[in-house]
């Protein structure tokens, strides 16, 4: 045998098999437009635009507007989102494919979501993938397939229950509060209105304005989308909108196992396949009204939709993965394209909500305009809210409490003591931990830099410098008493409840807050007890009537933590939760008092006390016009490698001799930069990423609120060069962030 003749020897059964060349089977592109343009699941903000993909005949049906495919992008096969069926393409038909599969056969991402879509993406810096990764659910085939979905029309036996319990819930709000009237004709309208709402005390009032709102809408076949701080806030709000009939998106009795029912919670801890299947029924039109957390900001409605967020200050509204769009800017932003109804609601106004009331300077921009404010009158202010005293040194001296300087005064236990003798007492403290901060030596006020007045802070070296823009303070001064001496405080809340057993002896105690093993307690009963507390964390009163769900009296400790409070939102953020824990109380009229216990800024405090939260809003808008901060200017933050960030700076105009290098303000032209100042690397870090994420740094870039739009295009931009060319290093940046440091 020669080499040639050579044979491969192998067992029976195991010889390779001898595949047969098949020729390539022609397909035929679709007869009408034949070319589709997806949107691919990839995440790169340099190919965050569409791409053309042919539709052959058979898919032609499947293959919608709105529909997922799954293509060959590279050497790898990806899903998408079919954007839109087109004739013709710029791209040569030599290097397009076919789509290779139809995932579903319904319209996933509706006409208007995907307009929505384009616009948040535009409006944040972000690409259309980057959205559909947080708005549209992971797809599940089974609930595809056992869940049928179609548009439930409305009886005229329930239009008329609707319209009997708005009329009777309107007739209540209106004694009540001013301007309350253009609301509701607003919600019966079908033009874009924008409003700021001021809700009255109460355990459970914002939940009763919420529904009314809810209820005015469906009566007039609109959905309505509700957004709130947490599940707690969605807890309640649930058992406000069945107490005015209407049923949760559950499981019905028929032997198919069809889901019914008037609203539904989108929330992304929900398990996947109840999440996908609400997510189904929202975009089919079952359902008409949706409330969760920020994951509710994308719930596929249609129409002239209400969009609601409670509390718009609240740091968790921010999504987690770029482009880190903001509820409140997304909500308006939809309520804007869909000519539907915006309603900021809160206990604390924020400040872009009072400078979105002022009509004089308030532009339209892409996630901002004018807002109708829509305040309680002050007969019901006073009427609804308990009596709520400010116990600070001044006050403790003016009725000679011998115990000034005590965290808990004689006053305070008295009053507390009594209101023990007939029902629940919450004492709120600040959250559990340590915190430091500096402030003076003489006033205690916090020190802040005389640049920007941002907060000050201690390296370890010794040295002061500022935590927003990074400028190192020599020479301080305080503006208030002008001395020159700072002394470090430490903020905490250990110990409290051992304190507090002292005072209150043989009481029971109830301690709720996520640091403790039994962590937040959701509710507790309408007997005497003290219920401590950390903001959010307050737990509800459950009784037989109304009058037995609220507590005998509120007291708030350690008021003078405010003063050293990081952040630009640090009073705002303040005042909510002493709001959120006052509205809780009874009102005077059964007894109810609030107790604020120790120093803090009397404007923070007076804004409590008048429960006019307003006050407070205007000083920090007045305070921003001046060092010129949001909502004033648009801010963006940039975050990364030194080098990335320098870079990015440099190619957005916002460095040197750049178009966005300075603002104009009040006080001159100021830098348009903050920073940038150094920052810690992230929490969950690898040691692939050490060299990446070394030398990180953070910077501020604030521009006019007319060229937001601008700086977002300009940024997306950067960020697609920057990962496009491979240079190295880290870089982030977001649009309108809550925190500046």
């Amino acid at each position: 045998m020669t080499y040639e003749d050579a044979e491969q020897l192998a067992l029976d059964g195991l010889a390779p098999r001898r595949r047969r060349k098949r020729k390539p089977v022609a397909k035929k592109p679709a007869s009408e437009h034949p070319i589709a343009q997806v949107v691919l699941d990839i995440q790169a903000t340099h190919l965050g635009q569409t791409f053309d993909y042919f539709v052959e005949e058979k898919h032609s049906e499947g293959a919608r507007p709105g529909a997922m495919v799954r293509v060959r992008f590279g050497g790898q096969r990806v899903n998408g989102i079919v954007w839109n069926r087109v004739d013709a393409s710029a791209t040569p038909e030599s290097s397009m494919r076919y789509i290779e599969r139809v995932l579903s056969d319904r319209v996933i991402v509706p006409r208007s979501m995907r307009d929505d879509i384009t616009r948040i993406a535009d409006a944040f810096g972000g690409t259309r993938a980057n959205i559909l990764r947080l708005a549209v659910p992971p797809r599940i085939a089974k609930v595809e397939a056992e869940v049928r979905i179609g548009k439930r029309g409305k009886s005229a036996a329930e239009t008329e229950r609707l319209a009997a319990v708005e009329e009777e819930a309107y007739g209540q709000l209106q004694r009540q509060y001013g301007n309350i009237n253009m609301l509701r004709d607003a919600l019966q309208g079908r033009r874009f209105q924008s409003f700021v709402f001021d809700p009255l005390p109460g355990a459970d009032h914002w939940r009763r304005c919420a529904a009314w709102m809810v209820v005015a809408a469906l009566a007039q076949d609109r959905p309505a989308v509700l957004v709130l701080p947490t599940m707690r806030e969605i807890a309640d709000m649930v058992e406000t909108l069945r107490s005015v009939g209407l049923r949760p998106f559950t499981p019905t009795q028929a032997s198919n196992g069809r889901y019914d029912g008037d609203f539904a919670i989108l929330n992304a801890q929900m398990a996947p396949a109840e999440r996908y299947r609400a997510y189904l029924a929202v975009g089919g039109g079952q359902v008409r009204c949706v409330l969760g957390t920020r994951a509710a900001m994308y719930a596929p409605v249609e129409g002239n939709a209400l969009f609601l967020i409670l509390d718009d200050v609240c740091y968790q509204d921010a999504d987690g993965m770029m482009p880190y769009a903001n509820a409140r800017g997304v909500l308006r932003l939809r309520a804007q394209s869909h000519d539907g109804v915006f309603v900021a609601m809160a206990n604390a106004r924020s400040a872009q909500s009072q400078w979105e009331t002022d009509s004089t300077h308030v532009g339209d921009t892409q996630v901002s305009g004018f807002s109708t404010p829509i305040h309680a009158l002050p007969a019901a202010t006073k009427e609804m809210s308990p009596w709520i005293r400010w116990l600070n040194r001044e006050e403790l001296a003016r009725i000679a409490d011998p115990t000034i300087g005590a965290r808990v005064p004689h006053t305070a236990v008295r009053i507390l003591s009594k209101a023990l003798q007939t029902g629940p007492v919450l004492l709120s403290i600040p959250q559990d931990g340590i915190s430091e901060a500096l402030s003076c030596s003489k006033c205690h006020r916090q020190a802040r830099c005389a640049r920007c007045t941002g907060p000050l802070e201690r390296l370890n070296d010794g040295t002061i410098r500022c935590r927003w823009c990074g400028a190192a303070t020599v020479r301080w001064s305080c503006p208030a008493c002008h001395n020159e001496r700072m002394r470090v405080v430490r903020v905490g809340a250990a110990g409290t409840a051992a304190e507090l057993a002292g005072l209150f002896r043989g009481v029971p105690m109830v301690l709720s807050t996520p640091n403790q093993p039994r962590g937040i307690v959701p509710d507790v009963g309408f007997v005497p007890q003290l219920v401590i507390a950390t903001p959010g964390a307050e737990p509800r009163v459950r009784g037989a009537t109304p009058a037995q769900c609220e507590y005998r009296a509120v007291a708030i400790l350690d008021a003078w933590t405010s003063l050293y409070a990081s952040g630009i939102d640090a009073d705002v953020d303040t005042l909510t939760g002493w709001m959120r824990a006052v509205s809780l109380c009874a009102p005077r009229t059964r007894g109810g008092q609030a107790l604020l216990i120790g120093e803090s800024d009397p404007v923070l405090a007076q804004s409590l006390m008048l429960w006019n939260s307003p006050m407070l809003a205007q000083a920090e808008l007045e305070d921003r016009t001046q060092t010129g901060l949001p909502p004033i200017f648009a801010a963006a933050c940039v975050w990364g490698r030194r080098d990335a960030v320098t870079t990015t700076l440099r190619r957005i105009g916002a460095l040197a001799d750049g178009d966005m290098a300075s603002i104009d303000t009040v006080a001159g032209t100021m830098p348009s930069v903050l920073g940038p100042v150094p920052i810690p690397q992230p929490r969950t870090i690898d040691m692939r990423e050490l060299e990446v994420t070394a030398d990180r740094v953070k910077a501020i870039v604030r521009v006019p609120q007319g060229r937001r739009g601008e700086l977002a295009s300009r940024l997306r931009s950067a960020s697609a060069r920057h990962m496009a060319s491979r240079e190295p290093g880290e870089l982030r940046f977001q649009m309108d962030p809550k925190e500046r440091i």
